[in-house]
């Protein structure tokens, strides 16, 4: 009997050691696939890791270039403001200075007109005297000078030597300049008396200035009442002989300073004040 129960113990004792064994290996198996579920996991694990510090990185970064394109938007449209503005400010400007350049463009044609409408007048004026004096006469000189018609008249056609009377011939000459003065009557015409340097002194004469002058008042009184010339057109001068042609060191060189100098001027202040007014306007 006992040998019987130690039997039945050992089989007891064997077939738990087998259960145990077999519970073993399962629990080991399950143990393994448990561990490596784990360590797949941790491999996971890091790896969501790093790709989250990787987006995270990435979410500043985008986050600062965010702001900065913010900031930079922000400089755009304020730089777009200025620009504008500037813009703006420089359409103005360049329409004033195209304003102020067609202004002086303006002025500029003004003024060409002015001269040309000037000398237009002072060669037809020339044309003129010349058609009605003629050029053959020596002792008669029409030319243009500082933008004036000039007629020059010799002495000897003019006046007997020493004398302010004006002789028949020289009526005669005056009589076609009169003839173009009264065809303007707008013009102005100076008479200028010359003398040469030689001293004169008589009763009625003091001296060259006296002589000049008389010489020229004489010429306008003919111009005035033998000729019809208006008095408001005639200005008489004297220059004495201050102002030679020639040195006064001959005969000859005398005869040609004194002379009667007709300075007719078509308007000339009418025009010099407006060439003058529209020079004042361009250099402002």
């Amino acid at each position: 009997m006992r040998k019987s129960i130690l039997v039945l113990s050992a089989l007891a004792l064997t077939a738990t050691s087998c259960v145990s064994k077999k519970k073993f290996a399962e629990l080991e198996a399950k143990n393994k696939e448990t561990q490596d579920l784990l360590n797949t996991c941790t491999v996971k694990l890091n790896s969501c890791l790093e790709e989250k510090s990787g987006l995270s990185a990435s979410l500043a970064a985008l986050q600062s270039e965010n702001e900065n394109l913010k900031k930079n938007n922000s400089d755009l449209i304020n730089s777009s403001k200025e620009m504008t503005v500037l813009t703006t400010k420089g359409a103005q400007n360049l329409e004033k200075s195209l304003e102020s350049l067609r202004e002086k463009d303006l002025k500029i044609s003004r003024l060409q007109d002015a001269l040309t409408k000037k000398d237009s007048v002072t060669l037809a004026l020339v044309t003129s005297l010349k058609r009605e004096v003629g050029i053959d006469d020596p002792d008669i000189n029409i030319n243009v000078e500082k933008g004036v018609v000039m007629i020059s008249i010799a002495d000897n056609l003019l006046f007997k030597s020493g004398s302010y009377d004006v002789s028949d011939r020289a009526k005669g000459v005056l009589g076609k300049v009169a003839k173009v003065i009264n065809s303007k009557p707008d013009f102005e015409c100076m008479i200028e008396g010359h003398t040469d340097n030689v001293p004169i002194k008589n009763a009625v004469l003091l001296d060259n200035w006296d002589l000049s002058v008389k010489r020229s008042t004489s010429i306008v009184r003919v111009l005035q009442n033998d000729l019809g010339v208006s008095p408001k057109q005639l200005i008489p001068a004297g220059r004495s002989f201050y102002i030679p042609l020639n040195d006064n060191d001959t005969p000859e060189n005398r005869a040609k300073n004194r002379r009667t100098r007709i300075i007719i001027m078509p308007k000339i202040d009418q025009f010099y004040d407006m060439i003058e007014k529209e020079m004042k306007n361009m250099s402002k």
